[in-house]
């Protein structure tokens, strides 16, 4: 009998689909924690054809949002403005981070995984993609000094 009864539950996990409650892929971007050297560590999702676009996507995610977003409403309660405040600057200067978000880019000098942590790394199989969640390290205050050293950023 209680074989039987074992047997049954396995049988109903094995054909009851898990749903997650939030789809990894819309989680938003949070801060982990600010760094004593003007870095920060975010907690980002990207997605791709498999996990290295996936990985990739997530840098770019991350360096994106600290550019043109901005770090807000999150569990550490720490905010930051985006580096750049200028009005449709993406569309500005289209041409500039069209090259510097190629794969393989620019911006894979300013976000690092070496801070990934191992309990922030998940991942969700889709139809057709990817999508992963981990902490990245995004090194602001060089960003910030390349985008002044290319004329994206006016200095005072």
């Amino acid at each position: 009998m209680k074989t039987k009864f074992i047997t049954m539950i396995v049988m109903c996990l094995a054909v009851t689909p898990v749903i997650c409650s939030q789809e990894i892929s819309s989680l938003p971007i949070e801060c982990l924690s600010p760094e004593q050297d003007g870095s920060l560590t975010v907690l980002v999702t990207g997605s791709g054809r498999n996990m290295n676009d996936a990985r990739e996507q997530a840098l770019k995610n991350a360096v994106s949002a600290i550019l043109f977003d901005g770090i807000r409403n999150n569990n550490s309660g720490y905010t930051s403005k985006p580096l750049l405040l200028e009005v449709n600057a993406r569309e500005r200067y289209q041409d500039y981070f069209n090259i510097f978000f190629t794969d393989g880019g620019e911006f894979t000098k300013y976000a690092s995984k070496e801070d990934m942590r191992i309990f922030s790394r998940e991942k969700q199989r889709g139809r057709h993609e990817v999508h992963v969640r981990f902490a990245v390290r995004v090194l602001v205050p060089q960003l910030k000094e390349k985008l002044v050293t290319d004329g994206i950023i006016k200095v005072k």
